[in-house]
């Protein structure tokens, strides 16, 4: 049986950032003079949303209700409260002995009213939890006791189950962060260590899963009847085995436990990070959490510190892009910017970049949303809206450290992209992301932004767009006839055979195994330059673009397939509607 201490579970509340010192002793002292329950108090306060979310949340702090076992004697009365006052704090007397009162409650943060309880009966106090069901029929029998309290200290327990567990056991009970409360299959005594935690045990679980199928993500979304987990690999997702929903609470709990949020904060979302090692691993985790119709999403974004930064010769791109592209990101000054949707691998072809760059005689600095990987040599600088540190905030404070290479993260509004033009015409290399689906169209989107025609013709020197397809796997690989469908799209010269996949246990039945890129790399030329300052369209400078040798992400896509590296239905995917 858990023994409470307020001491241990106010130092929780706090060390959690759910509460401070002040506002700790300010609910103390209203509950000296008030007959409410302590989390009423603190949801009085502000402290908490609702009285459940106290009891919810001390459970999950550490306090594992137990079953209560048969009563085998009649509960006591003390003389000096009532027992209307003992039910409002959902206490029940057990029983007394070496001058100390054995208290029960299914509410662990009654544990705070112990010391007004001890004043008004003049004797030390102690409160074991138990399960909702047990205290309810002790609430009745407490209004019709009134045999009073035994003082033998050698009598029997007056239940099976309420002894007090060893010193050393007591404190892992207060102090674990987790219980296994929703499971129903209580741990027969409490946990020696974290890792012996049910709840631990599970999320560990998904992470090491996570890892073994090489996800970059992991969703844990709240359904109305279950709990849905997905992990995306190679950018898609795939389905995995769901707990059951009354986990929900404590998986949620322990993964913000984990990356350092409020437990106690349910209405808005929260965003926080962590180190971790699975299964040999260093890996870089990014926590986002959601508040949705049945509970709140959550998403562990994983990174793998012990890989290297991926290169374009590894992503896929041909060696007379990645010339043209290496010379574009050498040029003193002026603008570079990497295009394509969410997922598309946009950040990873800028750090590419960086690490070329990162040499001895540079001083590069970068500003991110958030920082996905360290870079050792670069001076890397997180946003935080929340306190005014934005992208065009920081990028103006940049500018003053003297660099040679700046690295926005993303530009998102006319403020940053006015910025970040300043720098690219002051003698500042820029590089930078946009959110459009094709290398012309980042052109446009500056100037829809409010940027001059003549100042984006200017500064910007060479776009990016990409998107990343499965590769086959090259374990199961074989060679199938071409259907009608992918020799028309792939054009001359005909190809009657292509490469497929059958799947295997290597790639877990997809058929793919990694990822592998698509570019479309455009470069500004004289008669480009002409074309944006009169303000043409991005099919115009396309056209253009395509007459000077630009080659498409469709093109590209075909080259793919022909390599035996992709699929139609993966470029298909990527590049549908374009």
């Amino acid at each position: 049986m858990v023994v409470l201490r307020a001491e241990a579970l106010a130092a929780r509340l706090r060390d959690l950032g759910i509460a401070t010192p002040q506002q700790l002793e300010q609910a103390k002292q209203e509950l000296a003079s008030t007959q409410e329950r302590f989390s009423a108090i603190l949801v009085r306060l502000g402290i908490l949303r609702d009285v459940e979310a106290g009891r919810r949340l001390a459970t999950q702090l550490g306090s594992m209700p137990q079953p209560l076992g048969v009563v085998k004697t009649a509960l006591p009365t003390i003389q000096e409260i009532p027992s209307a006052v003992w039910r409002s704090h959902r206490l029940v007397p057990m029983r007394e002995e070496e001058g100390k009162l054995l208290l029960a409650t299914d509410d662990p943060l009654s544990v705070f009213a112990l010391e007004f309880f001890g004043r008004r009966c003049g004797r030390m106090m102690e409160v074991v939890l138990i399960r909702e069901q047990d205290l309810a029929p002790l609430l009745t029998t407490l209004e019709t006791s009134g045999v009073p309290v035994s003082r033998a200290p050698a009598a029997p327990p007056a239940t099976a189950e309420l002894r007090e567990p060893a010193a050393p056991q007591r404190a892992a009970a207060v102090a674990a962060p987790l219980t296994s409360a929703a499971t129903g299959r209580m741990p027969e005594k409490p946990a020696d260590a974290a890792g012996d935690e049910p709840i631990i045990q599970l999320v560990d679980s998904m992470l090491s899963e996570a890892v073994r199928m090489r996800a970059s993500d992991v969703h844990i979304e709240p359904g109305q009847q279950q709990i849905r987990v997905r992990y995306r690999i190679d950018g898609v997702l795939h389905d995995v085995n769901s707990p059951p929903k009354a986990l929900q609470g404590p998986i949620v709990s322990r993964v913000k436990i984990m990356g350092g949020l409020n437990i106690a904060e349910k209405r808005l979302p929260q965003d926080g990070r962590l180190q971790l090692t699975v299964e040999g691993r260093p890996l870089d985790v990014r926590v986002s959490t959601l508040p949705a119709m049945h509970g709140e999403s959550i998403v562990m974004r994983l990174l793998d510190r012990s890989q290297p930064i991926r290169g374009l010769a590894e992503m896929g791109m041909l060696e007379v892009d990645r010339t043209v592209w290496d010379g574009l990101i050498r040029r003193p000054h002026g603008m570079v910017l990497v295009t394509g949707p969410t997922g598309s691998g946009k950040t990873t072809t800028l750090y590419g970049a960086l690490t070329v760059l990162n040499q001895p005689d540079r001083k590069l600095i970068t500003v991110e949303d958030p920082v996905e990987y360290q870079v050792v040599g670069v001076n890397q600088v997180a946003v935080k809206s929340g306190i005014g540190l934005t992208f065009a905030a920081g990028l103006r404070s940049m500018l003053r450290q003297a660099p040679d290479v700046i690295m926005v993260g993303e530009i998102r509004d006319q403020e940053t992209a006015q910025v970040a033009i300043q720098a690219a015409l002051t003698g500042h290399l820029v590089l930078s992301t946009l959110h459009t689906n094709d290398a012309p169209s980042a052109i446009t989107r500056l100037i829809d932004m409010g940027i001059a025609p003549f100042l984006a013709a200017s500064t910007v020197q060479g776009v990016l767009a990409q998107r990343l397809v499965r590769r086959i796997c090259p374990e199961c690989r074989i060679t199938d006839n071409a259907t009608e469908e992918e020799r028309a799209f792939l054009g001359p010269p005909e190809m009657t055979q292509v490469i497929r996949s059958n799947g295997c246990d290597k790639c877990h039945g997809s058929g793919f195994f990694g990822r592998v890129g698509i570019f479309e790399l455009l470069v500004i030329s004289d008669a480009l330059r002409k074309l944006i300052v009169a303000k043409a369209s991005a099919s115009a400078i396309r056209a253009q673009a395509v007459k000077e040798g630009m080659r498409g992400l469709r093109d590209d896509g075909c080259a793919k397939i022909r390599e035996g590296l992709t699929t139609l239905s993966e470029v298909l995917r990527v590049i549908a509607g374009e």
